[in-house]
């Protein structure tokens, strides 16, 4: 009996042995085969698959092999896809490019070849898909070219404006016996009355002449000439002498009238005051025009020029619009804000502008030439460059470096570029 059982076991041991002989052949054949196919048939041909960028590793360094028995490089047409050849580049290594197929000086492996128009395949781009876009509400402008007619607005305080003032003086000594006006900021009309004076050195002038007028005889004109003289030189009027000599009579005073109309801005005697020759009277500033100062950002105001038209609005004149032109630009820069001040003249026919009052001023910028005009905010500003995302085929969006230039409000802003085959490089906006 033991015999027996010992003869089963041996035979039931045999038989597993070569079983997982047989197996373990069958295996190691198996195995062989596979690796075989696997080396007969190695990363499909290039030109079965239709973008390169979804190859495998092995798939592209076989390409990158081929491309040196061809003497391919960047910039050649790859027959096997049809595509441009972009670079070559580690996958492991991200960043790096290379111009020529080679092995990669990083890792133990052949560069891999990128090509153009294939999706991924520029790293320089995005892909965003439909539904992506969709939910992040992605959209896109067309770029148009034409030319932009913009305006700078500005806020600024009304002031005098200086070149309409005139200052009254005494051209001798005298008395001041009587004003016409009693306090500053009086309104005056142009040749109203101002004051009263009595000037003894011009009734002695008067009196003088009038003594050889009355004289007859070879040699009188001559002398009476000469008394014309002494009153012209004693500081009287031409009109004040011309009364004398019509009316043949001594004009004792004489009336001080207002040059311009405006306003006595500064009133510097009084009734019974003794002035001096040289002495000042009163100042007077006419009305008819202002002046408005706004502060421009120092970016906007190299694009205004004097003489540009401004269109002024206040709060103290509701539903009034005041027209003027710029006169000045301020050699000036506030070292705080940035800002340069602009001079306005602005017509006051009314005189509703006072000092002090303040405008909503806009200033109108010459028309741009034409350029290329993008939205505002497509432009992205990274600190050192400005950026817009172009829209390609497939979804894919490109980064291109521009030069902005003229920006208006919600308007586009204009944006020179050109395209060079498949980039875009830019220009400065004129």
């Amino acid at each position: 009996m033991n015999k027996t059982r010992s003869l089963i076991a041996l035979a039931t041991v045999a038989a597993l042995s070569g079983v997982g002989a047989g197996a373990w052949w069958l295996g190691m054949k198996q195995g062989r085969g596979d690796t075989t196919s696997v080396t007969a048939q190695p990363a499909a041909s290039t030109s079965a698959l239709d973008d390169p960028s979804q190859w495998t590793i092995p798939q592209g360094e076989e390409a990158t092999r081929r491309h040196i028995r061809d003497a391919l490089k960047a910039g050649d047409v790859d027959p096997a896809t049809g595509r441009r050849i972009l670079n070559y580049h580690d996958p492991m290594v991200p960043g790096k490019n290379f111009d020529a197929p080679a092995k990669s000086p990083f890792m133990d492996m052949m560069l891999v070849p990128r090509y153009a128009g294939s999706d991924a395949a520029d790293a320089s781009s995005v892909t965003v898909s439909p539904r992506i876009q969709q939910n992040l509400g992605l959209r896109t402008a067309p770029v148009v070219e034409g030319s932009l007619v913009s305006e700078v607005t500005a806020v600024g305080n009304v002031a005098w404006n200086e070149r309409e003032q005139v200052e009254l003086s005494s051209r001798a000594m005298g008395f001041v016996e009587k004003l016409h006006v009693k306090a500053a900021l009086d309104r005056v009309a142009a040749g109203a009355p101002l004051a009263e004076l009595y000037v003894p050195d011009w009734v002695s002038a008067q009196e003088e002449y009038l003594a050889l007028a009355r004289l007859s005889g070879p040699g009188t004109e001559a002398l009476q000439d000469a008394a014309r003289q002494r009153m012209r030189q004693a500081g009287m009027p031409t009109a004040h002498i011309e009364r004398v000599v019509i009316s043949g009579r001594v004009q004792s005073r004489f009336t001080l009238t207002a040059p311009i109309a405006g306003i006595v801005s500064e009133l510097l005697v009084r009734e019974g005051a003794t002035v001096m020759p040289g002495a000042l009277l009163m100042r007077l500033q006419g009305t008819r025009t202002v002046w408005a100062e706004g502060a421009v950002p120092e970016s906007q105001a190299a694009l205004l020029q004097p003489g540009a038209r401004v269109r002024t609005t206040s709060t103290g004149a509701p539903g009034q619009t005041f027209e003027g032109r710029v006169q000045a630009l301020l050699p000036a820069v506030d070292a705080v804000t940035r800002t340069i001040r602009a001079r306005v003249e602005l017509a006051n026919p009314q005189g509703r502008l006072v000092p002090g009052m303040l405008v909503s001023m806009r200033l109108a910028l010459p028309k741009a030439a034409a350029s290329l005009l993008v939205p505002s905010d497509a432009v992205i500003h990274t600190g050192r460059r400005s950026v817009v995302m172009v829209a390609e085929e497939g979804g894919r969006f490109r980064p291109v470096e521009v030069t902005a230039g003229l920006e208006v409000g919600g308007r586009p802003r204009s944006a020179q570029a050109c395209r060079w085959g498949s980039a875009w490089c830019s220009r400065v906006s004129s």
